[in-house]
């Protein structure tokens, strides 16, 4: 069983299981994003950075464009260029 409506939450998972009285592992998996859905979003995101960047565009300009942290989109444009080079 997996969240709905899956969000970011605002305390940690230890944290809701002290207020509910259950388990930390019960809390994360009633709040999981289902693996099919995270993978999906995951993916629709390297390829978002990786048609950014054949745009041009610097690893910064994409961390603002898309509103996440430059190490991330960094991560992302090494994995694509070390698949494109192995191809």
């Amino acid at each position: 069983m997996s969240a709905l409506k899956p969000v970011r939450r605002q305390f940690t998972a230890r944290q809701a299981a002290e207020r509910l009285g259950v388990t930390t592992r019960t809390v994360q998996r009633l709040m999981a994003e289902p693996r099919d859905q995270y993978l999906a979003r995951a993916n629709t995101k390297r390829e978002q950075i990786a048609g950014l960047r054949a745009e041009g565009l610097s690893i910064r300009a994409i961390a603002e464009k898309l509103e996440i942290s430059k190490s991330t989109v960094g991560r992302h444009v090494q994995e694509y260029e070390k698949k494109k080079q192995a191809v």
